[in-house]
């Protein structure tokens, strides 16, 4: 499977081999999901919090004695049904994270990768690298090698520059090798990698 190099200024450069084990699998989109939504959960604070009927204040007294008045029977004006009660079944605080296999989140990332080569949603450049934080000059990079949109560039490792140049794009993400993660590639229209980073997921992925 080849795909063309490309540098910053959007020249072809080159022509690369993708690996097969990791851009050419059948995509398996179960998986996919299953992961997608462990990340999402993850990522929950878990930090809501409401108060029941034994935690609003007040409500201590009987509202009105229990027969003869002709209305319904009270102990609390603090019950769910009263303006001012508690929450039934109240949300506490609680962790919402869980744990899958990791031989379930390799594949659901390769099937990503696969997915976004046979849309052909992957460029290649040659090395992603500023001298100096500039939104301008990575603006620029990104409309020369036809990126438009959401777009997730990958790099081999952090780089102030790079990252600092991506944050204010709207629609750009930029993350390094070993912090790629198959959410960011499903939400991402282009997936722009720097050729030693492309290197570095073969080795880990293939």
């Amino acid at each position: 499977m080849l795909t063309k190099v490309y540098n910053m200024s959007g020249e072809q450069v080159g022509e690369i081999e993708l690996s097969e084990a990791v851009f050419g699998i059948a995509p398996n989109q179960s998986v996919v999901h299953d992961v997608v939504k462990n990340h999402l959960a993850n990522k929950r604070q878990g930090t809501q919090s409401a108060l029941t009927r034994a935690e609003v204040s007040g409500g201590g007294r009987k509202p009105w004695r229990q027969k003869g008045t002709g209305r319904a029977r009270q102990g609390s004006t603090r019950a769910p049904q009263w303006t001012h009660g508690g929450i039934v079944f109240a949300p506490k605080p609680r962790d919402y994270s869980y744990t899958l296999n990791k031989k379930t989140r390799r594949l659901a990332l390769k099937s990503a990768l696969s997915a976004k080569a046979a849309e052909t949603a992957i460029v290649v450049i040659d090395e992603i690298k500023m001298d100096a934080p500039k939104t301008k000059e990575f603006a620029a990079f990104l409309k020369a090698v036809g990126v438009e949109g959401k777009a997730l560039v990958v790099t081999a490792a952090a780089d102030t520059n790079v990252i600092k140049s991506g944050r204010n794009i709207e629609g750009c993400q930029v993350t390094f090798a070993n912090l790629l993660n198959v959410y960011d590639i499903v939400n991402a229209k282009k997936l722009v990698l720097d050729k030693a980073a492309l290197q570095k997921i073969e080795e880990v992925f293939a």
